[in-house]
C-alpha cells in the first residue's frame, strides 16, 4: 500500500520510495526514506495535501507524491533487516593502502576500538613539532591494507587548545582517505557537536556509533539508519569492549571509499546556506582553484577562520572577495541579532545537533499534546484553515485603511502648507510652480501613503516571522495545484503584496523550470506596496470610510483570483510539463523577532521614501514639465484680457471659469497632453481620458508616479476653488465611477515598474520573457478592465 491509503492518525514503516532521483534526494533530506515512521496528522481539504509527521518532525506533502511512497503497517526486526556483508558484496577498489584519521571526543573508546581490530600493529611517535604523541596503527583486511592515524580527543576543530589545534590541522593538510568519527552513543548529544563539524571538511566520513551496550543499558535507542539518511554518511553500530559491530565498520569503510559521492546532507539554516552559495558562486565564477572544496572553504571564511584569511590576503581575488563577505556577515548579523560569529556557529551546532538527536535518538515516549499541535489543530484544519487565513488577511487590509488614514491627514496638511509657503516665499513664477506644484506636490502625493506603507509591510512580516505563512502553503496547495500553481508558489506570491522585486527573487526556491516561469509571470497580479495609495485614492472618493477596508481587501484578493485563472490558462496553453514535487518542512511556530520585523519594516519605507524623494522626485519635475510646456502666448493673452475685463466687472464667477478653461487649453496642448492623447484611442474603449492614461504610462517607470501624475494633471485648474478638498475630490469631480473602476483593474493587473521588469529579466532568464510579460499583462489588463467598465456602466445606469 502507498502512504496516501493511510487515515488520519495512522503511522506506517516506509518500504520504498518509487520516484525521481531529486524527489528521493529532497525526501531524504527531510529525513523520508525508507525505515523511517510516519504519522498522518491531517489531510487538507478534499484530500490534495497531507501534513505528516516523522520523528517529531512536520512535513507537508502531495498526495501525488504520497502515492509514491510504499509502507507497511509494521516494521522489520532487526534480525529481519540487518544482512551480512560478506566479501563478494564488497567491490575492489583500487587502493594499496587506506589511511584513516581517527577523530573523537575523550573518552569515546577510541585506544579500545583500536585493540578490538585483531593483529593491528601499533606505533606510537609525536606529531610534527609538538610533544602530543601520536599513534599509528597498521592492519590488513580483507586484501587491504589499513593506516590509521588516531588524532588526539578534541571536544571541537577550534583553535583553543593544543589537542584541537593538532586535529584541525592534519585534517586540514595532511593526505588521508577517510574521517571514522568515533561517538559515545550514550552520550551522543555532546559528540555530535564534533560530528556536524566534521562533515563541513570535504573528505568521506563514517560514523562508529560507539558503546551501544552502554547505551542500551541507559535506555538510548538510536535510529542508526535514519541517521545514515540524514548525514548521508554510513553510521555503523559498535562496542569496543564486546567487540560487536567491528566487521560491519570495516565494510562500510571500504564501501565509502567506493563510493564516488560523498558530500554530506547535513545543512545550516537558510542564510548561512544561502551565503555559502553566494561566496561559492563567487570563487567558481572568478575561477579560483581552492586546495580543498568550494562549499568548505566557504564555511570557513565566514568563520573568520585565520589561516584562510592569510591564503587569501596576498592573492589579487582578495580584493573583491571583501565587500562579498562583508555583506554576507552583516546578513548572518541581522538574523542572529549578534555580531560574534562564534556564537553563531555555535548556536548552529547546537540546532543541527538537536535536530539529528530529535530525529535519531529515543529516550521516553510520551502522548502529550503539545503547545504548537493544538494551535495547528486551529490553523491548520482542513475547513477552517483557509477562513482563517482569509479573516487575518482582511484584518490586515482593514487596518491598513482605518489606522493609516490617521495619520494622513496631517501628512496632507503638512505638504499643503509648505506648497502654500513655498509659493509665497518665491512670488508667483515658474520657480515657485515647477518646486511647489511639481517638485513638492509629486512627492507629497507619494508621502501621504507611506502609513498604509508601513502598517502593510508590518502585517507580512509579522505573519512570516511566526512560522504561519509556511502553513498556509500548505493550506493552499490543493487549491493551488488545480490551477497549475505550486503550494511553493504561495511564498513569492504573498512576498508580491509587498514588492514585486523581492517577491521575483523568491521563486528561486521552485526547482522545477516550468514552475518557477509560472510563478514569475503570475507574481504581477498580487498588488504591491506601490500600488496601495492607487488604491487608497480611488477607494477614498468612490467609497464611504466604513466600507473601504473591505473593498480595498475584495481589490488584492480579486488580483490574486485573477493571477491564479491566468496561471491555470498559462498552464493549458504555455507552460505545459510535469508539476514539482510539493515536499517542504512545516517550521516550529516561534515568537517574531521585534528586530528583524523592525529591519524590514524600515528598511521598504526607506526604500519607499528613496524613491519619493529621488526618482519620483525628477519624475514630478519632468511631468511637470511637459504639462506646463509648450507655452501659448497668444492664447494666454487673449483669455488675461477677459480675465481683467470680467474682474472688473466683479463677475468673479465668469473668472474662475476663464481661469479654468486657460488651464484646460494649455494642459491639452502640452506635452504630456500630446503623448496623452496620442494614445488615447487604446484607453478610449476602457472610459479612460487621457489624463488617465498618461499616469498609466509613467508608472510603468514607478506605481507611485501614478498618484503623483494624477496630482499635478488633476490638480490644476481649481486650486482657488473653496470647496476644493485636494486630489480625492478632483478623482471624484473628474472621473466616472465606471471608469474609476476599470482604471484600479488595469492597474491591479499591468506590468510592475521598471526595478521589477528588470529582476523578472534576469530571473526569468531573458529580455523575450520581460517581452512576453509585457504583452501578456497589457492583454489581459485590457480585457479586464473592458469588461469591468462595462458591467459597472450596466450596474450603475
Amino acid at each position: 500500500m502507498n502512504l496516501g491509503q493511510l487515515k488520519k492518525g495512522e503511522s506506517a514503516i516506509v518500504i520504498a520510495i518509487e520516484s525521481n532521483k531529486e524527489l528521493k534526494n529532497r525526501l531524504g533530506s527531510l529525513g523520508l526514506s525508507k525505515g523511517v515512521t510516519i504519522l498522518v496528522k491531517e489531510y487538507s481539504l478534499a484530500r490534495k495535501t497531507m501534513d505528516i509527521v516523522i520523528n517529531r518532525t512536520q512535513l507537508a506533502l502531495r498526495m501525488s507524491e504520497a502515492k509514491q511512497i510504499q509502507i507497511k503497517a509494521k516494521a522489520k526486526t532487526e534480525t529481519e533487516t540487518e544482512t551480512e556483508t560478506t566479501q563478494a558484496d564488497i567491490k575492489q577498489i583500487d587502493v594499496e593502502s587506506i589511511t584513516i584519521a581517527l577523530v573523537g571526543q575523550p573518552n569515546v573508546g577510541k585506544s579500545m576500538l583500536i585493540n578490538a581490530i585483531g593483529g593491528a600493529k601499533l606505533k606510537v611517535g609525536n606529531f610534527s613539532g609538538v610533544t602530543v604523541s601520536k599513534k599509528t596503527v597498521h592492519f590488513d583486511y580483507k586484501g587491504y591494507q589499513f593506516q590509521i592515524i588516531d588524532l588526539p580527543g578534541c571536544y571541537s576543530l577550534n583553535d583553543y587548545t593544543r589537542e584541537e589545534k593538532i586535529t584541525k590541522n592534519y585534517l586540514d593538510h595532511e593526505e588521508y582517505d577517510v574521517i571514522l568519527n568515533v561517538v559515545d552513543s550514550s552520550n551522543i548529544d555532546r559528540n555530535l557537536l564534533l560530528s556536524t563539524e566534521l562533515l563541513t571538511i570535504n573528505k568521506k566520513m563514517v560514523m562508529a556509533l560507539n558503546m551501544t551496550d552502554e547505551a542500551d543499558k541507559s535506555g538510548v535507542a538510536i535510529d542508526q539508519q535514519q541517521l545514515s539518511k540524514i548525514l548521508g554518511i554510513a553510521c555503523v553500530k559498535t562496542s569496543a569492549t564486546q567487540k560487536s559491530g567491528i566487521g560491519d565498520l570495516m565494510d562500510a569503510i571500504i564501501e565509502t571509499l567506493i563510493d564516488a559521492e560523498h558530500d554530506s546532507r547535513l545543512l545550516f539554516s537558510d542564510p548561512i546556506e544561502e551565503e555559502i552559495a553566494h561566496i561559492s558562486r563567487f570563487l567558481q565564477d572568478k575561477h579560483y582553484k581552492p586546495r580543498c572544496g568550494f562549499r568548505e572553504l566557504s564555511i570557513r571564511l565566514l568563520k573568520e577562520d585565520k589561516e584562510v584569511f592569510k591564503q587569501f590576503h596576498d592573492e589579487p581575488i582578495w580584493i573583491e572577495l571583501q565587500p562579498v563577505l562583508q555583506k554576507a556577515y552583516e546578513h548572518l548579523y541581522l538574523h542572529y541579532e549578534t555580531k560574534d560569529l562564534d556564537d553563531i556557529f555555535n548556536d548552529e551546532k547546537l540546532a543541527q545537533t538537536r535536530g539529528l538527536v530529535q530525529e535519531t535518538v529515543t529516550y521516553a515516549s510520551s502522548d502529550k499534546e503539545t503547545l504548537s499541535d493544538k494551535i495547528d489543530n486551529i490553523l491548520m484544519h482542513k475547513v477552517i484553515g483557509l477562513p482563517i487565513f482569509l479573516f487575518l488577511m482582511w484584518g490586515l487590509f482593514q487596518m491598513t485603511f482605518e489606522v493609516g488614514s490617521i495619520p494622513m491627514d496631517w501628512i496632507d496638511s503638512f505638504f499643503a502648507s509648505l506648497i502654500d509657503g513655498t509659493k509665497a516665499t518665491l512670488g508667483n513664477n515658474e520657480l515657485s510652480s515647477v518646486i511647489a506644484d511639481g517638485a513638492i506636490a509629486g512627492v507629497g502625493a507619494v508621502v501621504l501613503f507611506l502609513p498604509n506603507i508601513i502598517i502593510l509591510f508590518f502585517g507580512i512580516a509579522l505573519l512570516e516571522s511566526t512560522g504561519y505563512m509556511s502553513r498556509v502553503s500548505y493550506l493552499l496547495d490543493g487549491f493551488f495545484h488545480q490551477f497549475g500553481l505550486h503550494g511553493k508558489s504561495f511564498i513569492p506570491l504573498v512576498t508580491g503584496f509587498g514588492c514585486s522585486v523581492p517577491a521575483y527573487m523568491a521563486a528561486r526556491t521552485l526547482k522545477n523550470d516550468r514552475d518557477r516561469l509560472l510563478t514569475l509571470f503570475i507574481i504581477g497580479f498580487m498588488s504591491c506596496g506601490a500600488r496601495l495609495p492607487i488604491y487608497v485614492l480611488f477607494v477614498g472618493a468612490f467609497f464611504a470610510p466604513e466600507s473601504a477596508g473591505s473593498i480595498l481587501f475584495l481589490i488584492y484578493i480579486s488580483g490574486a483570483l485573477l493571477g491564479i485563472i491566468a496561471a491555470k490558462f498559462l498552464k493549458m496553453t504555455v507552460f505545459k510539463g510535469e508539476d514539482e514535487p510539493f515536499v517542504m518542512e512545516i517550521p516550529k511556530y516561534r515568537l517574531p523577532s521585534v528586530k528583524l520585523i523592525w529591519h524590514t519594516v524600515s528598511n521598504q519605507s526607506m526604500m519607499y521614501l528613496k524613491k519619493a524623494g529621488t526618482f519620483i522626485l525628477l519624475a514630478s519635475v519632468l511631468i511637470w514639465f511637459a504639462s506646463n510646456y509648450p507655452k501659448y502666448p497668444d492664447i494666454a493673452h487673449q483669455y488675461e484680457s477677459q480675465i481683467e475685463a470680467a474682474a472688473q466687472q466683479q463677475q468673479e464667477e465668469k473668472v474662475s471659469q476663464l481661469s479654468n478653461e486657460l488651464a484646460l487649453y494649455n494642459l491639452e496642448h502640452s506635452y504630456l497632453g500630446l503623448v496623452g492623447k496620442a494614445s488615447l484611442p487604446f484607453f478610449a474603449p476602457l472610459g479612460f481620458d487621457w489624463k488617465m492614461a498618461v499616469a498609466l504610462e509613467a508608472g510603468l517607470a514607478a506605481k507611485e508616479v501614478v498618484v503623483a501624475t494624477l496630482g499635478i494633471l488633476y490638480g490644476m485648474g481649481d486650486a482657488e476653488d473653496e470647496n476644493s478638498e485636494g486630489l480625492i475630490y478632483q478623482i471624484r469631480k473628474n472621473i466616472p465611477f465606471a471608469s474609476a473602476i476599470a482604471f484600479i483593474i488595469f492597474v491591479m493587473i499591468y506590468l510592475p515598474c521598471l526595478a521589477a521588469s528588470i529582476v523578472f529579466t534576469k530571473e526569468a532568464g531573458g529580455w523575450k520573457y520581460l517581452a512576453y510579460l509585457f504583452v501578456f499583462t497589457t492583454t489581459t489588463a485590457w480585457v479586464a478592465s473592458f469588461i469591468g467598465y462595462h458591467i459597472t456602466l450596466m450596474l450603475t445606469v
